[in-house]
């Protein structure tokens, strides 16, 4: 099937429109701070048509006029205050030092969204956003999704970003938003996903599908796609998945399912080079070697 193909077909199964109808995003500042090594700008993104999406924009004092952006998903954790204060002051399952802070002093500019239900967006509980959404035949993964599509449209529309540098960086689910936004828009140069690459039909072989939270699962997906396919869609962009082989909730015996039909397409395509599962022991933390790796990887890519 055609990428072209597959990419509606997904969008389909996500309740995602081919042409989203709305006009192109807009925000509203809130406020900006000085951090230091960059200026906070706090705002409210207009992504969709229900709600207004609370937002931080990272921009380095000593950036490029023109320069790399990272598209930073938060995790999800179970800590649905959270939300985007993720990339300003961390997690208990990432390393010391926040994201937002390490890649601001490497010259990145850095946005991160609250995802639906997270940080302000809190006010309906994930489980009652998942059955309304399902009633009306919409699917709350797809909602994610969507706002993450459209965040880069937002971040195409600024000065300070090269459009052709936006790479996607994210833990956990917002590993997981990194590479399906990356699978659906080819205009994502770079993605590094962390503890989030799972082959959703081992996960299910498995019966863990409580690992996960509602927000995971598509109805029909596994008919008709792989974990592999979707992945496969990054292709020949670069593409850095970092595995702890004691996550339950990316079982190793997956792994190979993964690996070995993306690295064909990226062979197919001519670069295998750009494509790489590392897997460590550890379980569903961040490593000091993930964060090095992922670090190096963005600094050489993009």
């Amino acid at each position: 099937m055609p990428d072209t193909t597959t990419r509606k077909r997904l969008r389909t199964l996500l309740s995602i429109p081919q042409e989203s109808g709305l006009p192109p995003p807009r925000a509203t500042g809130i406020d900006v701070s000085d951090k230091g090594d960059f200026v906070l700008e706090t705002l409210s993104l207009e992504l969709n048509d229900r709600e207004p999406v609370p937002a931080y924009f990272l921009k380095p004092k000593a950036g490029a006029p023109s320069g790399p952006t990272i598209l930073y998903n938060h995790s999800h954790g179970g800590n649905y205050r959270r939300g985007k204060d993720e990339v300003l002051y961390g997690a208990d399952y990432l390393q010391a030092e926040p994201y937002g802070a390490v890649l601001a002093k490497l010259g990145f500019n850095v946005l991160c969204f609250d995802a639906w239900c997270f940080g302000d967006r809190r006010a309906k509980t994930e489980s009652e956003t998942f059955k309304r959404m399902l009633w009306h035949g919409e699917v709350l993964w797809g909602k994610m999704v969507g706002d993450a599509l459209r965040a880069v449209d937002y971040l195409a529309t600024r000065p300070e970003v090269d459009p052709g540098r936006i790479a996607v960086l994210g833990m956990s689910m917002g590993g997981t938003l990194s590479w399906w936004t990356a699978a659906l828009d080819p205009r994502i140069a770079a993605c590094v996903d962390l503890c989030a690459m799972t082959d959703y039909h081992t996960l299910d072989r498995l019966g863990s599908h409580d690992r996960h939270g509602v927000y995971y699962y598509v109805p029909g997906l596994l008919d008709e796609f792989s974990t592999a396919d979707i992945v496969s869609l990054i292709a020949p962009r670069w593409h850095l998945s970092l595995c702890g082989n004691s996550d339950a909730l990316t079982p190793a015996e997956g792994f190979r399912l993964i690996d070995e039909p993306v690295r064909a397409a990226y062979e197919t395509l001519g670069h295998p080079e750009r494509w790489s599962l590392r897997t460590a022991p550890g379980a569903h933390f961040e490593t000091a070697s993930m964060r090095a790796q992922a670090l190096a990887f963005l600094k050489e890519h993009l």
